[in-house]
């Protein structure tokens, strides 16, 4: 079963979501050496949304925003467009770290990020870019089953109510989306669908509106305290927030802090009304699977199906591409993932395929630190967990540079430090390695009839630390 590569496939180009927003008039670069409040390194959602709460707080401020592209290059402009409330990290490593009630306020301030960063875009005129949908994960073999079953039992453990999030029977699902094999799953209302280049550069022009200035085309080479040397000059500031995601490797200071992983996506062309007909995805929920080799997807507004999935996870040195072309086999990959969830859309054509960065940390756990002597500020580590992460990160940043003792401040990712990652070719092994385990731990779970989940696979988890 395959998809069919359209003859101006695109590959790379940033991302599907960017050409159909259309491409930005580029910024101003820094003009020279600045003295200012805060300076934020990287023109991504947790750069704009530090800036926006700040500002909102602090009119009188002078806060910058440095970006060497354009607000919305990385992920913030290239992911599969879930705004999810789960957390970003695991539930179990917060409670061990500052103990269950604040694991659980972390994820009632999760709900609360969905909340208000779907209200913000109304309020700011940018909601055609979000829509509240919820979220559908869907088994297809009988270990994946169990494993939706028991992860919705351990998320009503962890601060979801019976309304947040509800089991599906087979057919239940059926009727929601034509999964083919499918056997059952769970749903949540706290989700929504986002085009991501149109939310960011939403959020982007609500900053300035606030009188917040952004450069772009302006590199930022080194964050010390209270400075950011860029190849444009160097600004000082009362505080310097480092929020570059996977990006951060290209500080030299930084090479091992979060591994940049590859998340690669590809889009269909249009379905026509027969091909929803057969795949039986009226609504616009967002659709993920339990495999261990995890597929998110979304039915687009315009009706076409972006579906994503790791491909190549990781390449050798940290490197990757930031035009974000995708390998061969990952495109491939993906698509053949896609055919294998929608038997009838075998042939669709994929018009475009793009692949951008997560940054992952250690501990694979979110962070968000600062240190008032340094003045130097950070967060980012969502594992896949940043459009809603992003805004609690940006609110939570404002409290700790502002000094104020708030229930964000005390939220457990606050203050966390995760070791570095392994030297290469260490990590090379440990990435690949780990993504060869989970395809070959799916390919044996759909082949039996056993509820248990393959033993690969845990100890694949293991190795990982997750």
């Amino acid at each position: 079963m395959t998809t069919t590569r359209s003859e101006e496939l695109i590959n790379g180009d940033v991302s599907f979501w960017v050409r159909d927003a259309g491409w930005p008039a580029p910024r101003a670069p820094l003009p020279g050496d600045l003295d200012v409040d805060v300076a934020i390194v990287g023109g991504g959602l947790t750069g704009l949304w530090t800036a926006y709460y700040l500002k909102q707080e602090r009119p009188d401020w002078e806060i910058v925003v440095i970006e060497r592209e354009f607000c919305g290059f990385g992920a913030s402009g290239r992911n599969g467009g879930w705004m999810s409330a789960e957390p970003a990290g695991p539930f179990r490593r917060y409670a061990a770290d500052r103990g269950v009630e604040a694991a659980l306020a972390m994820q009632q301030a999760m709900f609360g990020a969905v909340r208000e960063s779907v209200d913000v875009a109304h309020r700011e005129g940018f909601g055609d870019a979000v829509d509240e949908t919820g979220l559908i994960h869907v088994a297809t073999s009988q270990a994946g089953l169990a494993r939706a079953h028991k992860h919705v039992q351990e998320m009503k453990q962890q601060g979801w109510g019976e309304n947040d999030v509800h089991t599906l029977t087979g057919p239940e699902l059926l009727r929601r989306v034509n999964v083919d094999g499918a056997l059952g799953g769970y749903w949540t209302p706290h989700c929504a669908r986002v085009h991501p280049a149109k939310y960011t550069f939403g959020v982007a022009a609500a900053v300035e509106r606030l009188g917040v200035r952004i450069y772009e085309q302006t590199t930022a080479t080194a964050l010390e305290p209270h400075k950011v040397v860029t190849d444009r000059g160097d600004v000082t500031a009362h505080a310097v927030v480092r929020a570059l995601e996977g990006y951060t490797v290209s500080l030299p200071a930084e090479p091992r802090t979060l591994l940049p992983m590859n998340s690669s996506l590809v889009i269909t062309e249009p379905l026509t009304q027969q091909q929803l007909d057969s795949i039986g995805w009226s609504g616009a929920e967002l659709l993920g699977d339990t495999a261990h080799s995890f597929s998110y997807l979304q039915l687009t507004a315009d009706c076409r199906i972006a579906i994503g999935g790791r491909g190549k996870p990781y390449d050798f040195g940290s490197r990757f591409d930031r035009g974000g072309r995708t390998a061969e086999f990952g495109v491939d990959l993906i698509g053949e993932r896609l055919v294998q969830l929608f038997p009838s859309l075998e042939g669709i054509r994929l018009e475009q395929t793009w692949t951008g960065v997560l940054g992952v940390p250690r501990d694979w756990s979110a962070a968000v630190n600062y240190d008032a002597g340094t003045g130097l500020a950070s967060a980012g580590g969502y594992v896949g967990h940043g459009l809603s992460g992003t805004n609690l990160a940006g609110r939570t940043l404002r409290d700790l540079i502002l000094g104020h003792d708030t229930e964000l401040t005390r939220l457990p990712w606050t203050g966390r430090k995760a070791r570095h990652w392994e030297v290469e070719p260490l990590r090379w092994i440990g990435a690949t390695g780990l993504y060869k385990a989970y395809r070959w731990a799916d390919q044996r779970e759909n082949r039996s009839d056993s509820p248990s989940t393959s033993v690969i696979a845990k100890v694949a988890d293991r190795i990982a630390g997750r």
